[in-house]
Order: C-alpha cells, then structure tokens, then sequence
C-alpha cells in the first residue's frame, strides 16, 4: 500500500501564494499581543506565514500586512529577525 502523504499547504499573507508549510515561517501573536517567531509551527495563539524569501519579508513591512493579519502592531525587530533567518537558510 503505498499512499501518497498529504502535505499541508498554507497561503502567504504578503504575496497571496499557496506552498507547503515547510517552505513558509510563522509568525505568531499571543493571548498576552506578543509577536514571535514560531519556527515549530506549533506555538499556541494567532498566526500568519510569509515565504521565506526576502521579497515577501520587505513587501509584508511595506504594506503593513502582519499587523493587520495579527491586529497587533509589529516591531521592526521582527522583520529584522526575519530576514537573519532567511539570510541563514539561503
């Protein structure tokens, strides 16, 4: 039997893309409105993802779209935080 695994897909809230999970980061607000980045995926509370590339990290700062998405104004710490990420991986 051999079944093909569903991956899951999830849409980037700065370029309106669909990709797997696994090529996308999540950025999550908590009960208390601290924003952090879930790289685990599984962190409790509201989340969002942006491709990993930097791109969707600039256009996302631009347009202000993560702190619409979390209604929770975001530091310039975490895009800075971002794109260290994306800079490592690539």
């Amino acid at each position: 039997m051999n079944t093909k695994k569903k991956v899951p897909m999830r849409k980037c809230v700065a370029t309106g893309e669909m990709k797997p999970k696994k090529e996308l980061v999540r950025i999550v607000r908590s009960k208390e409105g601290e924003v952090s980045i879930d790289l685990t995926g599984k962190k409790s509370g509201r989340g969002a993802y942006l491709s990993k590339n930097k791109e969707a990290v600039l256009l996302a700062k631009k347009k202000n779209t993560l702190s619409n998405h979390l209604e929770v104004s975001i530091n310039d710490s975490i895009y800075e935080e971002l794109l260290e990420l994306i800079e490592k991986e690539n």
